[in-house]
């Protein structure tokens, strides 16, 4: 199994607020993080940094995962001590008021991956089965789909589209997603914030997912296709699988 991480500014912010990581315990376990910070600069990249400090801190000093219920105990309880750890710093520097992140995050074994999310950053899995989007935004818009009010073609441009309805850090308490499933060789996984889910299509992520590519590779091609749609955004990624080709990755 192999893993990359890459983010990139994108072309028109002046600043990235996304931040992430892939982080191997001795195990082999990957541990792969993005976070899309929300609060404006000296706050949004604040939340998003913290969040992933915390957490692979966290996860260097944890003791060995072999369980899926072991993996989801992990991930509740480590991402609740960073909403409260979150929390508490935006109380106490006002400069930070308001400041929060998204986060998906995935603890991949040899035979499974558990998954969290809070708020729109997204998880893809590709397998044998297709390439599909494991976790559900916890946006507005995605409500009004879920209900039926709008269609999710009518979500791709709806004006709040950027609503988010829950993140890590703005409350003293978060719920959170969490999600176990079948993880194995062939499979890849797709972490990413949103500035690459607006831009660039499923059809368009699968193309290049299924190229004979290294995943270092791969991540590079699907940050510049977003920018190459516009940037407007930070785009931040994380490829968990294995490699196409025998470089490293």
């Amino acid at each position: 199994m192999n893993a990359v991480f890459k983010t990139d500014r994108g072309k028109v912010r002046q600043h990235n607020e996304d931040n992430g990581g892939v982080f191997i315990n001795p195990e082999g376990v990957r541990f792969a993080i993005v976070a899309d910070g929300m609060g404006g600069h000296r706050a949004g990249d604040v939340a998003s940094l913290m969040a992933v400090e915390i957490l692979s801190k966290h996860w260097q000093e944890s003791k060995s995962i072999q369980t899926a219920q072991e993996a989801e105990s992990w991930l509740v309880k480590n991402i609740e001590k960073v909403n409260r750890s979150l929390f508490e710093h935006a109380q106490e520097n006002t400069e930070c008021q308001g400041m929060g992140t998204t986060i998906v995050a995935a603890l991949c074994t040899d035979k499974f991956a558990t998954i969290a999310n809070i708020g729109d950053s997204r998880c893809y899995l590709n397998n044998e089965s297709g390439f599909k989007q494991v976790t559900e935004d916890h946006s507005l818009v995605n409500e009004l789909v879920r209900s039926g009010q709008i269609t999710k073609e009518d979500a791709e441009h709806h004006p709040r589209k950027n609503v988010l309805l829950r993140a890590l850090g703005t409350e003293p308490t978060v719920e959170m997603d969490v999600r176990t499933i079948v993880f194995e060789e062939g499979d890849t996984l797709i972490l990413c914030s949103d500035g690459l889910s607006n831009k660039v299509s499923e059809s368009e992520m699968l193309s290049i997912v299924s190229e004979d590519r290294t995943l270092d590779e791969k991540a590079g091609l699907l940050i510049d296709l977003a920018n190459d749609h516009g940037g407007e955004d930070n785009i931040t990624l994380a490829i968990v699988g294995y490699q196409d080709k025998s470089e490293s990755g």
